[in-house]
């Protein structure tokens, strides 16, 4: 993308909680049939985008000749953070190759990347993991088929996808603002869903946290590595990154242990949990018992659990898929040199089709343990709600909704 302008600062956009609420929509948000035409909603965008600063003529211009992407209803409904296992997932991404890329990517900008570091107070290597994640080190960006212009994909979203009219109408517009900002909205390219750059930013967030990073008096997230760096680094920052905080750490608990202690919405010193026997694996020892963490178990009981501190967060905010946390997590520490998870994935477990999901989110609700949305989305609050269940009928409470949730829960309503 060429040369963008500095962006005038605006008022805060989302929070942490803002930012995860957007990006947990991605995983149910489905286009819908339009309630207007393609050139109705052009037509009544057109006073937004002139009452957030866009001019009158510069939106006709770029907008007037627009028709909706016919790509994007595939892209959203396949993507691979919402449905695919997250040992799957982390396979198809944190391979050697791309390890590989990663440690010769590092090498080649370790002045930079350690500056950049340094002055936001950001582990470069989760840097390069994200870097790693979002674009193969910039691999794709030259992609034709991968990256494109963004207004036209991120219009498509706003005018058909009816779970987050708001915040595609809001990217929209802070997409042409960027282009408005360099006079044209040629080059302004990024990923289907309207990310920009090497570690793809979605607008707002550039409109926002944008920084200079190799001091030449603009903002090139798409250019510029040392700009698409920075940016991101101020970014996680205002999503609440804590310097010199890792991520958080695998551990392993002893038998009999209550698994509704792992509850994402509470944070506990480390010494709580080890108190009760939980310990990090291999032996290896924590650094801090003060610090405070939640347990994760996204696998069940039989597979790898995790301590997780508040920077571990700050990844799904700029994501919201676990299964994309986890990754830039692992591949943080792979940069690094360290190795795969010690705990094997249950690679055999055998997961419920969408109607029965949507049996399951029911027949909780049936039997009281569930009060939230029956959309086939299983989430935190199924996963919570399920092993209530299993608490109540004396089963290990962790979680872990697999196809025999569905068999044992129909029995129960029966």
């Amino acid at each position: 993308m060429g040369k963008i302008s500095r962006y005038p600062q605006r008022p805060p956009l989302h929070s942490l909680i803002g930012a995860i609420f957007i990006w947990s929509c991605l995983a149910g948000a489905a286009l819908a049939q339009p309630v207007e035409s393609f050139e109705a909603f052009k037509g009544r965008m057109e006073a937004v985008a002139v009452a957030n600063g866009i001019s009158r003529d510069f939106y006709r211009a770029v907008m007037g000749p627009i028709q909706p992407d016919p790509s994007i209803p595939t892209l959203i409904s396949g993507q691979p953070e919402f449905v695919t296992p997250v040992w799957d997932y982390l396979d198809a991404r944190i391979g050697s190759g791309r390890i590989a890329r990663g440690r010769a990517a590092i090498a080649a900008n370790e002045g930079l990347l350690s500056a950049i570091g340094q002055r936001y107070g950001v582990d470069p290597y989760v840097l390069a993991a994200i870097w790693g994640m979002e674009s193969d080190y910039g691999a794709v960006l030259s992609n034709r088929s991968l990256i494109k212009p963004v207004i036209p994909s991120l219009a498509t979203l706003a005018h058909q996808r009816r779970g987050r009219v708001a915040e595609d109408e809001a990217e929209l517009i802070a997409a042409l603002r960027i282009a408005q900002a360099r006079g044209s909205a040629e080059g302004v390219v990024g990923s289907w869903a309207g990310a920009l750059g090497h570690l793809q930013l979605i607008p707002t967030a550039y409109l926002r946290y944008g920084q200079d990073g190799d001091g030449d008096g603009v903002v090139d997230p798409h250019s510029s590595l040392a700009d698409a760096l920075a940016s991101s680094a101020n970014y996680l920052r205002g999503l609440g990154y804590v310097p010199g905080l890792d991520w958080g750490f695998e551990v392993e608990v002893p038998d009999g242990f209550d698994y509704l202690l792992a509850d994402r919405e509470v944070f506990r010193p480390i010494g709580f949990f080890a108190e009760r026997g939980v310990a990090r694996v291999a032996g290896r020892a924590f650094s801090d018992p003060g610090i405070e963490v939640f347990l994760y178990v996204p696998a069940g009981a039989d597979g790898p659990k995790f301590l997780m501190t508040r920077n571990y967060l700050v990844f799904k905010g700029y994501n919201f898929s676990d299964s994309y946390a986890m990754a830039v997590a692992h591949l943080t520490d792979r940069l690094k040199g360290g190795g795969a998870f010690v705990t094997p994935w249950p690679r055999d477990a055998q997961f419920p089709n969408r109607q029965q999901r949507i049996d399951i989110q029911t027949m909780l609700a049936r039997l009281g343990y569930y009060g939230g949305v029956v959309d086939g989305n299983i989430g935190p609050v199924t996963q919570a709600a399920y092993a209530r269940f299993q608490a109540g009928a004396g089963l290990v409470a962790d979680g872990f909704v697999t196809r025999d949730a569905h068999r044992l829960l129909a029995g129960a309503v029966q």
